[in-house]
Formats: structure tokens, C-alpha cells, sequence
């Protein structure tokens, strides 16, 4: 039998550590209920915590590529890591609600910046020259994988228990993922002496440039990237892919259904169901950005998922977990599909040596896309006493988006800069 290249190894680690940074954050939407009762927190204000989450894991990104050129992979995921188990643990003595948005907003949202932007494009980029977009595929995925797993795992805790029993669960996750990574992780392939899967040549050992200034680097790519129209495209699309996703889906979708009378551990096994088929969705659509155009892909990709939410309100009112069912495929499959060509894309532009960083820039958009639906959700249902024109607008911004992806020009894949 042939030895399983390392690189496996590796994505494997990646992708268990993505599910445990995806569960921490996406479980927001499951303590909502909970802290309004418990704190008589209104709903705004809880929002508002899990939005400036959800912008900083974004905006943290490009600066997250950056820290890892200057000092390793494995160093700044245990970092990370570390950063969310520390938050985790305060939210057992949380009081007040400037606690709830230094633990919920700036902590979780710093502490997941680097697993859920751009881990999975550094992982691909190193350990990866064949299978790279199905790697990507298989990491983006992860976060999905997460929900699916312990979604309604916790959402059981909360509702049988208490929410301190499900933080605890997450918080021992976070402790179990800080061993792994510290045993297994390795920061390049040159560290065990073997070359990238699907490399022949073993390149020189990587050496850390720690005399770097990695706010430096995410800036002048920043400046570089909006001197040019693709980038703004993408980040534009990517913004609304934030804004119909983490923003209102993640946020939203569980009180959404709890509104119709929906049970609190039915919503969220609706929420994780939509996992089981992102994982296949995304994974598929990793396959398919390695094969065929990345923008047409992302255009169907947009324009699906827009039918699909402007469709949420009608599958709600039925009164039928029929039509819910049918909105929870249709929509998994969709739910982070744009990631791999979106990647693509990029490294297509920018080069594999600047994509890292580009897409963090990018994925900085998705977030505030994400924070602002995260937010304005919760302004909507106080306004109105209801999610509908919430979800409805999302789905027309996600045609919008189709349009976006369209316009840029294709090209040959530029491989290094």
C-alpha cells in the first residue's frame, strides 16, 4: 500500500479545526433567546454583538495571511485557537452587555478570523499543487460540517439544560483542538522533507521573515487590490454572499422559524440538515472550480440561492415542514458553494503568492455584508415584528450579485507572481 501523503494529514487537521472555529461562531444564533431572557438584553443589542463578530472575523483575514507569511501557520492557529477558548470561558462570568461585545464581538470574532477566511486558501496554496480547488472544496465545507454535527447538539443543551452547559461543550472542543493542532500541524511540507502533494520536486525549506511588517503587507495589498476593477467585483459579489449567508441565514434563520412556532431544537436540526448538504454542495462546487469557468459557476450560484430566500417567507407560512425541508436542500447546496471559484478567481488575478491576502481583503467584504444583515435583521424584526422583508431583500441583492460576477473578464490562470 502506498504511504498517505502528509498533505492529507494536514487537511484533516485544517478541517477539524474549521469545524470547532465554525461551531463557536455560528452557535450565536442559538444563544440569542437565551441572553434576552436570562440578561433582558433586547435583541438589537444582541445582534449588535454578533455583528461586530462577524465584520472583525472578516476584516481580520487579510491581516491574518499576513501574520502567517511573518510567523507560521501552526503558530497563529494556536494562537487563534487559544484566543477562542479564553473567550469561551469568560462568557461563564459574563454580566454586562460591554462584556457581551468584547467576548461575542471583538474575542470570538478576532479568535475565528484566521479558520474561517483564509486557513483553508494558505493550506491549499502549501500543501497542494494537484487536487488544490477540491481541497479548498473540502475545507470550506468544514464550517457547514460543523453545524451539522453539533448544532443541534447544543440547541438540545440550551433547551434540556442551560446555555452555559452548551458553551461548555464548545469551550472543552476549543481545549481538545489546541492539543491536535500543536501534536500535528506543521506550517510547510520542506519542515518533514516532502514536496506539496502533486509536486515532484522538494522545494528549498521556507523560511519566516519576521523583519516584515504584516499590517504593512495587508495594506499596500489593499491599496493594490482596489486600483482594479476585478477585485472590486469580487469583493462587491462577496459582500452579498456574506449578507444571504452568515448575516441573516446564521444569524436569523433559527428565531425566524421559532417566530412560526417552530421549536428551538427543530429550527436548529433545520439549520445543521443544510449542513449535510453544503458539505456536499461546496465540496462539489471545489471539484467543479478546477474544471470550468469559476464566473459562471458563481452566477448560478448567486442566482439560485436569491429564488431560494425570496422563497423562505412562502415555505414559513405553509405551515408544512415539507416546503421548509425543500428550502433547506435547495439552499445547502448553495450555502458556501461561491467560496472555491471565488478563490479561484482570485488566485487566477493575483497569483498564488498574493491570493492569500487578496481574498482575506475580499472575505473582509463578505463580513460586512454579514455584520450588517446580522444587525439590520434584528432592526427589522423589532420595526415590523417579522423577518419577512429581511429575507426577501437578501434574495434580490443575491441577483444583484450574479450580475457583479459576470462582468469580470476571463483570463489564464496566473500561477506566480
Amino acid at each position: 500500500m502506498r504511504k498517505i501523503h502528509y498533505s492529507w494529514i494536514i487537511l484533516t487537521v485544517t478541517f477539524i479545526a474549521i469545524i470547532v472555529a465554525g461551531i463557536i461562531r455560528s452557535s450565536s444564533g442559538i444563544f440569542i433567546d437565551p441572553f434576552e431572557m436570562e440578561f433582558g438584553w433586547d435583541r438589537p443589542t444582541i445582534s449588535f454583538a454578533f455583528a461586530i463578530c462577524l465584520f472583525l472575523y472578516g476584516f481580520s483575514g487579510p491581516f491574518m495571511a499576513a501574520f502567517v507569511d511573518v510567523f507560521g501557520l501552526k503558530r497563529m492557529m494556536l494562537y487563534s485557537m487559544a484566543l477562542l477558548a479564553v473567550g469561551l470561558g469568560l462568557t461563564f462570568v459574563m454580566q454586562s452587555k460591554w462584556q457581551l461585545i468584547l467576548i461575542w464581538g471583538i474575542m470570538l470574532g478576532v479568535g475565528s478570523g484566521l479558520f474561517l477566511t483564509v486557513l483553508s486558501t494558505q493550506v491549499a496554496n502549501r500543501w497542494f499543487v494537484k487536487r488544490r480547488g477540491l481541497a479548498v472544496g473540502i475545507l470550506t465545507a468544514a464550517t457547514a460540517t460543523g453545524q451539522l454535527i453539533l448544532l443541534p447538539v447544543l440547541a438540545a443543551f440550551v433547551d434540556n439544560y442551560s446555555w452555559r452547559s452548551a458553551i461548555a461543550l464548545i469551550f472543552f472542543l476549543s481545549i481538545v483542538m489546541l492539543v491536535v493542532i500543536a501534536i500535528f500541524m506543521k506550517s510547510w511540507p520542506e519542515e518533514i522533507g516532502i514536496a506539496p502533494y502533486g509536486q515532484e520536486k522538494q522545494l528549498e525549506p521556507a523560511r519566516l521573515s519576521t523583519n516584515r511588517n504584516p499590517f504593512k503587507m495587508a495594506i499596500f495589498s489593499l491599496i493594490e487590490g482596489l486600483k482594479m476593477k476585478e477585485f472590486w467585483l469580487l469583493a462587491g459579489s462577496f459582500f452579498i454572499c456574506g449578507l444571504s449567508t452568515s448575516g441573516i441565514i446564521g444569524t436569523h434563520f433559527i428565531s425566524y422559524c421559532v417566530s412560526f412556532g417552530i421549536p428551538l431544537v427543530t429550527a436548529a436540526a433545520m439549520l445543521s440538515f443544510m449542513g449535510v448538504f453544503d458539505l456536499i454542495g461546496t465540496t462539489i462546487s471545489g471539484w467543479l472550480s478546477d474544471r470550468f469557468d469559476n464566473r459562471w459557476l458563481l452566477f448560478w450560484y448567486y442566482l439560485l440561492r436569491g429564488f431560494s430566500l425570496v422563497f423562505l417567507p412562502f415555505a414559513l407560512a405553509q405551515g408544512s415542514y415539507t416546503w421548509l425541508v425543500i428550502f433547506s436542500i435547495f439552499y445547502g447546496l448553495d450555502w458556501i458553494a461561491t467560496v472555491p471559484p471565488t478563490i479561484g478567481l482570485t488566485r487566477q488575478k493575483f497569483g498564488i503568492e498574493k491570493s492569500a491576502m487578496m481574498y482575506g481583503w475580499i472575505t473582509a467584504a463578505h463580513q460586512v455584508g454579514a455584520g450588517v444583515a446580522a444587525y439590520s435583521g434584528g432592526v427589522v424584526y423589532k420595526v415590523f415584528g417579522s423577518y419577512m422583508w429581511a429575507f426577501a431583500l437578501a434574495g434580490a441583492f443575491c441577483l444583484l450579485a450574479s450580475l457583479f460576477v459576470i462582468l469580470i473578464k476571463k483570463q489564464a490562470p496566473k500561477e506566480i507572481v
